[in-house]
């Protein structure tokens, strides 16, 4: 299960510094937080003001090297990052907390791993287990103290994840979802469903690919080879 596994006042985040960050839909200032416990640092964008009392849409994201860096098609965590990205600049206000919880907290190297085990037949959560993990071991407690140094109290959610929902909310955080469905192709259509089936996501059955034009050319290059 995913909870806040550490009390967000046990946790010590340093703010290091920050910058402006433009990007291909709006200019976010973009701030590094020092975990000092665990060395990690995790990042957040802000576009406007986020510290006026009213709820603010957001996404917390977990980092996704494949996904986000490298537009694997395993995942969906890339286009839910830029359709977050972009519903932000759209709005002209929000934030989004990118933790480093790589592979659903177990890492890079047994992300791969287990992405070893899934090409045997196992699917996500299969794999995790059989590494000795849990199906989510991400800790969102670290969330408290990134949204009191902007005082921010209410979000506005762009998520499927019931669970993610839960912990915030045990944080404190009052959450209302914003549904965040991307889409699926057949590189990603049964990780999305174990989602769903397993993992408890709010994913409608067959969702409609509604992915960029450059994903579309990249399935279409592989499915060439």
């Amino acid at each position: 299960m995913v909870h806040p596994s550490s009390t967000s006042s046990s946790i010590n985040l340093e703010h290091v510094a920050s910058c402006a960050l433009p990007t291909p839909w709006a200019t976010f200032d973009l701030h590094v937080f020092l975990e000092k416990s665990s060395g990690k640092e995790h990042l957040a964008l802000t576009l406007g003001a986020v510290n006026d009392g009213q709820p603010v849409l957001a996404r917390i994201h977990s980092e996704c090297l494949t996904g986000d860096t490298l537009f694997s098609l395993r995942c969906d965590c890339g286009t839910q990052l830029e359709s977050a990205l972009k519903h932000i600049a759209k709005e002209g206000r929000g934030l989004v907390l990118y933790l480093r919880q790589e592979g659903r907290g177990i890492g890079l190297v047994n992300k791969i791993r287990a992405y070893a085990l899934q090409e045997s037949g196992a699917d996500t959560v299969e794999a995790n287990h059989q590494l000795g993990f849990a199906d989510d071991a991400r800790d969102y407690a670290l969330c408290g103290p990134l949204l009191r140094h902007f005082d921010v109290q209410s979000l506005r959610l762009l998520t499927n994840n019931p669970r993610k929902i839960t912990a915030l909310e045990e944080l404190g955080i009052h959450v209302e979802r914003v549904e965040h469905v991307v889409g699926s192709t057949r590189f990603n259509s049964n990780y999305l469903a174990t989602k769903a089936h397993k993992l408890g996501h709010l994913l409608p059955q067959g969702s409609a690919p509604v992915h960029e034009a450059s994903q579309k050319q990249a399935i279409s290059a592989i499915t060439k080879k």
